[in-house]
């Protein structure tokens, strides 16, 4: 007997098996007409947002062609199939569960929108902007850790898609791309306060005009889709007095990418503007006020004669 004869009747004798080798086979060719498409589209497609759509619904339609492949050729021999498949997915259950709820994970994210490529967010402790989000994994572009502010790191972290089951999600810029940001002013005691306050108003309405004029729209859509309270959108200032100084805190709203630089530009003009009133407003700083000095007693006298 030949080995092609051999073959045959081992066709013959495993039909179920040889399905699957086929299968296989086509399950290859398709995957690798999806790789070329991609990879035509990204050299083709100039436009980063436009491109990285395009290649994820070349790769979900891919899915979707090779799940209704499946079903078509398995349908002849249906009874096989589902004990196949039943076994296989018994195992699944037990073994991979976390791959499992990544893919659930991931559906979950596309489906209810929770974040999407280009948002800012915290999850699972990590902060970062979202730069892809595929089956099983949340790709990021960290920020913080070792660095200050909103800077990044330069470390691209991978999360499950899983998490977005196991804990709250931060996001920074859904619905809403800006963010509340302050900080503290401390202005000695004598100081013309009211000066101080209108000063500081008229600079962070100056600075913050386009971030307030935006936002205002953006949160008018907010309120409306959900139950949330009006809240206030123009730079407010408020005052409390400390044993050292009268402290001003400033706060404002800011695009959620920008609070590092905004910061800076407006610690900068209030500190221009106060050092042109001449002496008007003087910034605190922690001081110490001696009251009494310890008295030393030296007797050189005392010292001369046991010599």
């Amino acid at each position: 007997m030949t080995e092609i004869e051999q073959l045959r009747d081992w066709i013959n004798t495993n039909p179920f098996i040889w399905s699957i080798v086929k299968f296989m086979m086509i399950l290859i060719v398709v995957l690798f007409c999806i790789q070329l498409l991609r990879r035509y589209l990204k050299k083709k497609i100039t436009n980063t947002v436009i491109r990285y759509k395009a290649q994820k619904g070349i790769e979900i339609l891919g899915y979707a062609l090779l799940i209704i492949l499946a079903i078509i050729y398995f349908s002849g021999t249906i009874k096989d199939f589902t004990i196949v498949i039943g076994l296989f997915t018994a195992g699944l259950a037990f073994t991979l569960q976390e791959l499992i709820l990544s893919v659930a994970g991931s559906v979950y994210i596309f489906l209810v929108k929770v974040y999407k490529p280009g948002d800012r967010i915290e999850i699972n402790g990590i902060k970062g902007d979202v730069i892809d989000v595929d089956s099983i994994y949340t790709t990021m572009m960290e920020i913080g850790q070792w660095v200050s502010s909103d800077n990044y790191s330069g470390r691209i972290v991978k999360l499950s898609n899983a998490f977005v089951f196991k804990g709250p999600i931060y996001n920074y810029s859904q619905d809403f791309p800006f963010i509340w940001d302050e900080f503290n002013l401390p202005i000695r005691y004598g100081s013309d306060i009211d000066l101080a306050k209108s000063m500081i108003i008229k600079i962070a309405s100056e600075v913050l005009s386009e971030y307030t004029t935006n936002s205002k729209a953006e949160w008018k859509s907010v309120v409306n889709k959900y139950y949330i309270e009006d809240a206030q959108i123009d730079p407010t200032l408020a005052i409390s007095l400390t044993d050292n100084w009268i402290q001003f805190n400033l706060r404002y709203i800011v695009d959620f990418k920008k609070r590092r630089f905004i910061k800076d530009l407006l610690n900068d003009k209030i500190r221009m503007e106060i050092e042109n009133t001449n002496g008007k407003i003087i910034l605190a700083s922690t001081t110490i006020e001696l009251i009494k000095i310890p008295e030393l007693k030296v007797n050189l006298g005392e010292d001369k004669k046991g010599q």
